[in-house]
């Protein structure tokens, strides 16, 4: 068994499905540019080492997302880019991320009041003594690209409830001028789409989502909000200045001081 075969097996994703995965990326990358012809059904067989009907399977799925167009005797060619184009850039910094709350549309899906506790991690805070559940989607340009499952302190919820159901939470809460934010945790990780995501954001069931976990935690070391927060994988990059305010490093910057 070749090594291609090997990594094909790992995976119970169909053959055609893999493939048209790699095709994308090229296109996302722009290792094959809009409007340049593509390898040929032959070549891409030879190269994925599938069958001919597992390619066509795979250029006809990209054809159906606008990125390919196969033309009559001259071949196929990149006629489009994927449409999230990781736009979104996740916030590294509690000021970061109520700016970027500003530019999407926040649509509530379901809120339960008095429902279960969240499941914090350790030094995540403790427990208030209920939390309203709210279920919410973010849009962007009239697309979902997040669903919002957002465990908020039932006291603070039940203060203007009428706000947290019209948009996001985050800001409504740093207005109130009595709430002292101490902590605000965020942790990435990365998982897959169950039912209801993939339904909300449109998406295929098991697709990669960047899951996001963030925590604020109140001066008295209450948890008083905990979202998990999942991304289409095509929307968001993470971006950030490793040397950040420091400056640069190294012998010529230090001989520029």
């Amino acid at each position: 068994m070749n090594k291609l075969s090997l990594i094909y097996d790992r995976s119970r994703v169909p053959l055609y499905l893999q493939v048209a995965s790699v095709m994308r990326q090229r296109i996302e990358t722009g290792h094959w540019k809009e409007g340049e012809k593509i390898s040929t059904l032959e070549e891409l067989e030879k190269e994925f080492l599938v069958a001919r009907v597992t390619i066509r399977q795979a250029v006809e799925i990209l054809r159906d997302e606008g990125l390919l167009d196969s033309q009559q005797g001259r071949g196929t060619f990149v006629s489009g880019k994927p449409k999230n184009n990781r736009w979104f850039n996740l916030a590294t910094d509690f000021d970061s991320v109520l700016e970027s709350l500003k530019q999407n549309v926040v649509k509530s899906v379901s809120v339960q009041e008095n429902a279960g506790k969240p499941n914090l991690g350790s030094g995540e805070g403790h427990l208030a003594d209920s939390y309203a559940f709210l279920r919410s989607v973010q849009y962007n340009d009239g697309a979902p690209f997040s669903v919002v499952n957002l465990h908020l302190d039932q006291k603070i919820f039940a203060r203007d409830s009428k706000r947290f159901l019209r948009g996001a939470a985050l800001p409504v809460i740093v207005e109130m001028g009595d709430v002292v934010i101490a902590h605000a945790y965020q942790t990435l990780t990365i998982g897959v789409a169950d039912p209801e995501t993939a339904d909300l954001l449109k998406i295929g069931l098991g697709e990669p989502v960047a899951d996001c976990h963030l925590v604020l935690v109140d001066d008295r070391d209450i948890a008083i909000y905990s979202a998990n927060i999942h991304y289409i994988k095509d929307c968001f990059a993470v971006r950030s200045d490793l040397l950040g305010k420091g400056g640069a490093r190294g012998r010529a910057s230090a001989k520029r001081r």
